[in-house]
């Protein structure tokens, strides 16, 4: 009798810590994901910096505020092509999408709930095609809409 409670009290000791063991796995998994995240928005910030301000100039006349401001920011990185194009165009937004792939491809291997989550999202998608062609193209017609009335009331 001695012995079975002890086997019992030993395989529920055993159980608590693989459950906390597993609970510590997980939340560090997540810190690492967070992290990676982090490190991949922070890679491609100067070149969505780039981007919007090569869009904000665009679309407003040069002398009013917005547009003066992305005209500096485009400046700055067309004066400094080492910096501006090699690094912060090209070599970061590069780094971030290998550390993506990588990232996702790890995730893909070793998480079969992710996998799982993608094959019933692609089973929804295949479902309701024709909803979502519908939800696009009314997006589409809402952001044709809005880029016309913004030419509109600029000129």
């Amino acid at each position: 009798m001695l012995a079975l409670t002890l086997q019992f009290l030993s395989l529920e000791l055993l159980l608590d810590l693989t459950s906390q063991a597993t609970l510590r796995y997980k939340a560090t998994m997540n810190t690492i994901r967070r992290s990676i995240a982090t490190l991949e928005l922070l890679l491609v910030c100067p070149a969505s910096l780039f981007m919007l301000a090569l869009f904000l100039r665009a679309i407003q006349p040069p002398q009013y505020q917005p547009a003066q401001t992305a005209r500096l920011v485009v400046d700055w990185f067309a004066a400094r092509p080492h910096v501006g194009l090699d690094l912060c165009l090209i070599a970061l937004p590069f780094i971030a999408l290998i550390i993506g792939c990588l990232a996702v491809l790890r995730a893909w291997r070793t998480d079969a709930q992710l996998r799982e989550s993608a094959l019933q999202t692609l089973a929804a998608i295949r479902a309701n095609f024709s909803a979502l062609l519908i939800a696009a193209a009314t997006l589409v017609a809402g952001g044709i809409l809005s880029i016309v009335a913004l030419h509109i009331v600029t000129d």
